[in-house]
C-alpha cells in the first residue's frame, strides 16, 4: 500500500442522522394555494381576524377529532370562512426510545384530518397561523362556500 493511503480516507464525512421528512411548517406551506392570493396574503399576515376558534390544546386525540370535524362543519354550515385551530406547540417529552417521538401529535395529525373525509369537502386552504393568533402552535383554516 502507498504511504498515507487509508481504507475510506477520501469518503465525505457522514452527517449523522438524517430526517428527510420536511418539518411541518414547511409541508403546510408548500401546499398549492387555491385561495385568492390578496386574502392568502392579508390572513399570513395577521390582518384577517379569525370568524370563530376552536381550542383543541390539551386534548387527546380520541377526544379532538370528533370536536374538530363538528366545528368545521357548523362553521361552514354558518357560513363562516376563515377559522382558527388551536393546537398547541406540544410539549418536549423525555424520549429515550430507539423510535423518535414527535413532539405535538395534535399539531402533526391536524393537516391530515384536513384533508380527509368529511373534512376536505369543507376546507379551501390551511396555513400556519400568524404570531399574534398562536403561531406554530395555531392553524388558520379558511373554509369553501356552501
Amino acid at each position: 500500500m502507498p504511504a498515507g493511503f487509508r481504507i475510506g480516507g477520501a469518503a465525505p464525512a457522514s452527517g449523522g442522522a438524517r430526517d428527510l421528512a420536511p418539518d411541518l411548517s414547511a409541508r403546510v406551506e408548500a401546499a398549492p394555494l387555491r385561495m385568492d392570493r390578496k386574502t392568502h396574503q392579508k390572513m399570513k399576515r395577521g390582518r384577517l381576524d379569525p370568524e370563530a376558534r376552536i381550542d383543541l390544546h390539551g386534548m387527546t386525540l380520541d377526544e379532538a377529532h370528533p370536536a374538530l370535524v363538528s366545528f368545521i362543519l357548523a362553521s361552514q354550515a354558518a357560513g363562516r370562512r376563515l377559522v382558527l385551530v388551536i393546537t398547541g406547540k406540544g410539549r418536549r417529552a423525555e424520549d429515550h426510545g430507539p423510535i423518535p417521538r414527535r413532539q405535538g401529535v395534535l399539531r402533526h395529525q391536524l393537516p391530515h384530518w384536513l384533508s380527509t373525509p368529511p373534512l376536505s369537502q369543507a376546507v379551501l386552504q390551511v396555513r400556519e397561523a400568524h404570531l399574534k393568533h398562536g403561531g406554530g402552535g395555531a392553524y388558520y383554516v379558511y373554509l369553501r362556500r356552501r
